[in-house]
């Protein structure tokens, strides 16, 4: 007798499809689903990735793309390395070095309005309007030449704390030297009083706080002027190792296919020597190029700058003491400190500049050495009891080699050195931007170029293995 098996639930009865049984925990089938799936994902592409490895195709195709990616890289850095360089530069030449000297003006001006103000006072009568007139103008360039150095100023705390000394006490100081003109117009003595507090103002505050806004702006224009030298080293790092990274693949596909060059890692190879080469002159003269803009233009200038401020501080000196009118001795001790300092930093100067800014600060050592002959000529007299002629002698600009004509040559002569050495800055930093002219379009170009190359060449390889 013949059994035959029969499906549960008798003959005809409908066919029911049973589920599979669930797989063992911890087979490769339960690990395969679910959030263990997406665990699993990474580590499935590893291994797929040594297997294609393992074959020379795969190989090729991980190096080619490793060299791609790293080209395209290296291009990029290079690339916004070289328009940052730009830009620095850019901002050294239109808004760092316009600002430093808004600073320096500041200083200047309000020194001046100071040393003015004494001489009004030194003139018998009415004030002279050119006296008055000049006075108005160095607090309106003063004014002026604030607001500038403040527009920039908000992101620098120590910066915007000495704007608003000045702001704040610049008003005051006009307002006594008002109230001095005034009892000095009616004939009363205490409008000298007036003048030595807002001179006192002037030098113990606003001047200071005027100083130090110009040694922060000069620092900042050094810093990024250091900036714009600096040598991209990672930059070039990157480049030199993405070079051997193309000589090694083709020794490697040389020894592979027997076959001496791959024309696309060729062109590959010689694009980047191409951006290393043009990118190392470039930099370098750049970098030569704004150097020069610093050592003869920036730093020579802040030199000068100090002999200017120092010069027309020691013009208010010598006034103020004959103001004071026997009480200035605080005064003329500070001309005698200041005298043979702005010398000292003329000499300075001299040793770092050349042609037309040179002969002008030999112009102003002359000045210099006139003023301190004439200077103590007028404390002779005045002490000598003969203030009438030490006030003339000071105040007559007639008097070729005397205190005012002495400075005024100093001080025109200083401008003239301080303008030479500006446009030296300007000169010298604009050419160190021009020597990088083309070199970030020119950086991303040969990478493209670079990457395409590789592409081809590694592309021609793996076609042999088809």
């Amino acid at each position: 007798m013949t059994s035959t098996a029969t499906r549960p639930g008798g003959p005809g009865a409908p066919v029911t499809e049973q589920p599979p049984a669930p797989a063992p925990v911890g087979s490769p089938e339960a690990t395969r689903t679910g959030f263990a799936g997406l665990i699993e994902l990474p580590v499935a592409a590893a291994r797929g990735l040594m297997r294609s490895v393992r074959t020379s195709p795969g190989r090729l195709t991980v190096i080619g793309s490793a060299l791609v990616l790293l080209t395209l890289l290296t291009g990029l850095v290079g690339t916004v390395m070289v328009q940052g360089k730009q830009s620095t530069l850019s901002d050294l030449t239109e808004h760092r070095e316009p600002l430093t000297a808004a600073s320096q003006e500041v200083y200047r001006s309000l020194s001046d309005a100071d040393a003015t103000a004494a001489s009004a006072f030194l003139v018998t009568g009415t004030e002279p309007q050119d006296l008055r007139n000049r006075y108005d103008v160095d607090i309106a360039r003063a004014g002026a030449a604030l607001a500038k150095a403040a527009s920039d100023a908000e992101g620098v705390a120590d910066a915007a704390a000495k704007v608003d000394v000045i702001s704040r006490n610049l008003p005051v100081y006009t307002g006594k030297i008002e109230t001095a003109r005034t009892n000095n117009r009616l004939g009363f003595p205490v409008g000298a009083s007036y003048l030595r507090e807002a001179s006192n103002l002037m030098r113990t505050t606003i001047l200071p706080a005027a100083a130090d806004l110009y040694r922060i702006d000069t620092a900042r224009l050094v810093a990024e002027q250091d900036d714009a030298r600096g040598f991209p080293w990672f930059t070039m790092a990157l480049l030199v190792v993405l070079l051997a990274a193309l000589i090694a693949t083709q020794v490697y596909l040389t020894r592979r296919t027997n076959r001496l060059l791959n024309i696309g890692l060729v062109v590959g190879t010689c694009a980047m020597v191409i951006a290393l080469l043009w990118g190392s002159v470039a930099l370098i003269v750049q970098s030569v190029l704004v150097g020069g803009g610093r050592d003869d233009g920036s730093h020579p200038v802040d030199v000068l700058v100090q002999a200017r401020s120092g010069a027309v501080q020691a013009r208010a000196d010598e006034l103020l003491t004959l103001v004071a009118r026997g009480d200035g001795a605080g005064y003329e001790q500070d001309y005698k400190y200041l005298s043979p300092v702005v010398g000292s930093l003329l000499k300075q100067a001299k040793d770092v500049m050349t042609g037309d800014a040179a002969k002008q600060i030999d112009v102003a050592l002359a000045a210099v050495n006139d003023w301190q002959t004439a200077h103590k000529d007028v404390r002779a007299k005045d002490n000598g009891g003969d203030y009438a002629t030490a006030v003339k002698q000071a105040m007559d600009a007639s008097q070729v080699n005397g205190p005012a004509a002495s400075f005024a040559k100093l001080d025109d002569a200083l401008v003239k050195a301080i303008n030479i050495g500006r446009q030296n800055f300007l000169d010298e930093t604009s050419s160190g931007g021009r020597a990088l002219t083309l070199l970030a379009p020119g950086v991303a170009v040969l990478s493209v170029v670079a990457a395409a190359g590789v592409t081809i060449g590694i592309r021609d390889r793996l076609r042999e293995y088809r």
